[in-house]
C-alpha cells in the first residue's frame, strides 16, 4: 500500500519525467524520474518548466498546484559521451544476457583475461556472464575454456546504452511521457 502524506498525495507516487532543455530525457535506463516532492521544489526554485501535469494537485493554505508529470530543465546539461564503468552499465551494454550462453538469469560479470593472470576490470576485459558459465570458465582464458563470448567487450557510448535501454521499457509509463520517449509503441493514426 502506498504511503500517504497529510495532503492525501501518495508520497511515493506521481513521479515526473525529467527532460533536458532540448526535451530529450536525461536518461533512458534508468529512466530520469524525480519524486513529486523534488519536482515541486525545482518548480519553486525556477529550475524547470512544467510540460505536462497530473490531475492530482497539492495544496497549501494559500495555493493549489497540479503535480507536474513532465518537466524540462531550463539549463541544458551536456550529456557525457561515455558512461561510467559500472556493473549495471556492463549488463546494459550486454543487453542483460550472458555473453557465453545468452541466459538472462543469475548474472554476474567475467574477466576474459582472468585477474589472476593480470586481467584488468575495464570495459575491454569484462562481460556479463551467468553464474554457471562464470564458474565453468573459472580462471581460464576463453581459448583454454573453449568458451567465446557472443560479442567482444567494448567501451559503449551513452548513445549506445540509451539505445539498449529502449529495449527494456520500465514497468510504468504515464501517458503524458509517451511523446518524449522512444520505446516501440503503437502510434495513433
Amino acid at each position: 500500500m502506498n504511503a500517504v502524506s497529510t495532503s492525501g498525495v501518495a508520497t511515493n507516487g506521481f513521479p515526473a519525467l525529467v527532460l533536458n532543455a532540448d526535451f530529450r530525457p536525461l536518461s533512458y535506463y534508468p529512466l530520469s524520474l524525480w519524486s513529486w516532492q523534488d519536482t515541486i521544489k525545482a518548480v519553486f526554485l525556477d529550475r524547470v518548466n512544467i510540460v505536462a501535469e497530473y490531475e492530482t494537485a497539492v495544496r497549501s493554505p494559500t495555493t493549489a498546484m497540479k503535480l507536474p508529470s513532465v518537466v524540462s530543465l531550463k539549463t541544458y546539461v551536456k550529456p557525457s559521451l561515455y558512461p561510467a564503468f559500472t556493473r549495471f552499465n556492463v549488463f546494459l551494454r550486454d543487453k542483460f544476457s550472458c555473453q557465453f550462453c545468452g541466459s538472462p538469469d543469475d548474472l554476474t560479470f567475467d574477466h576474459l583475461i582472468p585477474r589472476s593472470r593480470g586481467g584488468t576490470t575495464t570495459w575491454h576485459n569484462v562481460i556479463a556472464a551467468c553464474s554457471p558459465c562464470n564458474l565453468r570458465k573459472g580462471s581460464k582464458t576463453v581459448d583454454e575454456a573453449k568458451m567465446w563470448p557472443s560479442q567482444q567487450p567494448f567501451q559503449p557510448t551513452v548513445h549506445h546504452l540509451h539505445r539498449n535501454g529502449r529495449l527494456f521499457p520500465p514497468n510504468y509509463l504515464h501517458e503524458s511521457w509517451v511523446d518524449y520517449l522512444y520505446w516501440d509503441s503503437e502510434l495513433e493514426p
